[in-house]
């Protein structure tokens, strides 16, 4: 597992406005701390639902290898998973143009920018 590769995690169970379901999500966490054995992964779920209103916090990311649809990274939901809710991948991994779209994301989300 590597920063910017796309996998499947299951986000189940939900609660509220938390996005659920098993589904693609990007791995944002640094690579170093993967490395280190970190029992946990910050990741971005994406989703097939894609809405051009919120591309300020929405990344598009074609379909390609194993990613079968378009789909968008949802920069407004991150979450962070155990080890054992990932399943099959990397799907596919992110070019450096989309990966610095995600980060500018989160900076915006974060009120970093």
């Amino acid at each position: 597992m590597r920063r910017g590769e796309v996998w499947i995690g299951n986000l189940n169970p939900n609660r509220g406005a938390e996005i659920g379901k098993v589904r693609p999500v990007l791995i944002v966490q640094e690579d170093r701390l993967i490395e280190a054995g970190s029992p946990t992964l910050v990741v971005l779920p994406l989703t097939t639902q894609v809405r051009p209103a919120l591309q300020h916090l929405r990344v598009l990311i074609c379909a390609r290898d194993r990613l079968q649809q378009d789909c968008q990274v949802m920069v407004d939901q991150p979450r962070t998973l155990d080890r054992g809710r990932f399943g099959e991948g990397p799907l596919t991994r992110l070019t450096s143009e989309e990966i610095a779209q995600v980060k500018q994301a989160l900076l915006v989300l974060l009120g970093l920018y």
